[in-house]
């Protein structure tokens, strides 16, 4: 993967609670992954952010990837219950 595309994302604890964001705006990887998961085409969403450019989409993807190869994943299903506190972390 071409680490050129993470540099387009940032984590500062002080801009959107540190959530990974497209650098240089307040929008976070997942609304691009989120509108992406919904059906939206890349321009679509472009279009619903201005502040985002058609290159922004795919470090986000490249993001998600990074991350889906994590040595430890929660599945789905355990996520509700670990909000509610009936699992153990």
């Amino acid at each position: 993967m071409n680490n050129r595309l993470l540099d387009r994302i940032s984590v500062d604890a002080d801009i959107c609670h540190g959530k990974p964001c497209i650098r240089g705006t307040r929008i976070m990887v997942t609304v691009i992954l989120d509108n992406l998961a919904e059906g939206l085409s890349p321009e679509e969403i472009v279009a619903e952010y201005p502040p985002l450019a058609i290159e922004d989409v795919q470090p986000a993807i490249a993001y998600a990837a990074v991350l889906a190869r994590e040595e430890e994943l929660i599945p789905l299903g355990v996520v509700p219950a670990l909000r509610q506190g009936s699992v153990q972390a």
